[in-house]
């Protein structure tokens, strides 16, 4: 029948990648957030290139939501990063609180989009913070 709507399910190794590429941004995020504990920018790098990659595979699902949403985080963060470097020639204490907030944030979508993703749902798009 040509008119039948056929649900396709998403490739389930696509929730593997999504769930590698979430713990490597949770390990940057709380690494961040956590005195002593950066972690590298190579994890984030790397996951930041497995969302890359892996979006165009998820799209049309409820999982594309989750890779744009890992992407937004990086870039928006880094923005913020780079817009309050100028903080830090201040003083410490303005750059070291405007750091501490961008980490906290991060940390926030990370753990917002592992909480959605776990239960099968997407990122809605009124969801940008």
């Amino acid at each position: 029948m040509p008119n039948d709507i056929v649900t396709v399910e998403p490739d389930s190794s696509l929730k593997t990648w999504g769930w590698i590429s979430y713990i490597l941004h949770l390990v940057v995020a709380v690494g961040a957030v956590l005195p002593g504990t950066q972690a590298s920018i190579a994890l984030l790098l790397i996951a930041l290139v497995i969302d890359l990659v892996k979006r165009d595979d998820a799209a049309g699902s409820w999982q594309a939501s989750h890779f744009s949403w890992r992407i937004r985080s990086v870039l928006w963060a880094g923005l913020a990063y780079i817009l309050t470097s100028w903080l830090w020639l201040l003083l410490l204490l303005p750059g070291w609180i405007a750091w501490a907030l961008i980490s906290l944030w991060f940390l926030y979508r990370i753990v917002k989009g592992m909480v959605r993703m776990n239960a099968g749902r997407s990122m809605e798009p009124s969801n940008v913070l």
